[in-house]
């Protein structure tokens, strides 16, 4: 007879994922995804294949559900100026309210690359690569509507964006506070808005 899960699979992941987002990778054990998730080991082996297995699906769900929904909230608001002002703003106010200090799983997965395999350093390197075709996408349709000025290098300016993004998101797990995060928030926007 087939074996069959008796759980649902989606919310073991996104257990999964919490545990690994507070945690990181190496730190969280077999025994932390048990009890996040409910799940017995046999059943996590079963279902998953390991936790080297389970951190891809939750990488990838954090993602999915996280980063690529808020960019395209971010673009459907159909200006640039406006979007990268309410990103960078966001991001203060998220990193405010982030009183476990957790950032962002992406960018601490991204920090601890080294001790990963080639798909997560896949997802990690495409996240980030998207996240920068944003922004150089939005300061070229920026300079086009004349909203930017002309001089502006989109691909070096979005480059420097995203390391602003990844700045507050790191320095946001407590060393930094409101204010200095706002001050690189700002600078964000005297970047693209002159």
């Amino acid at each position: 007879m087939p074996w069959e899960k008796s759980f649902d699979e989606q919310n073991a992941i996104e257990n999964a994922m919490r545990v690994f987002w507070e945690k990181g990778y190496e730190a969280t054990s077999i025994s932390n995804l048990i009890e996040s998730t409910g799940i017995n080991r046999g059943s996590l082996y079963n279902a998953f294949g390991g936790k080297r297995q389970l951190f891809t699906l939750s990488l990838l769900k954090y993602d999915t559900e996280t980063r690529r929904d808020f960019i395209s909230q971010l673009e459907a608001l159909d200006n640039p100026k406006l979007a990268f002002k309410n990103l960078f703003d966001g991001l203060v106010q998220q990193s405010k309210e982030d009183i476990e200090h957790k950032g962002c799983f992406l960018v601490n997965t991204s920090i601890e690359l080294a001790a990963h395999d080639q798909t997560t350093k896949d997802i990690v390197a495409q996240g980030f690569i998207e996240f920068e075709a944003f922004f150089r996408r939005g300061i070229e349709v920026a300079q086009t509507r004349g909203d930017m000025a002309k001089t502006i290098n989109a691909s070096a300016t979005a480059k420097i964006l995203l390391s602003l993004v990844v700045a507050i998101r790191v320095l946001g797990r407590g060393v930094y506070d409101e204010v200095a995060l706002q001050v690189i928030a700002d600078q964000a926007e005297h970047l693209t808005f002159w």
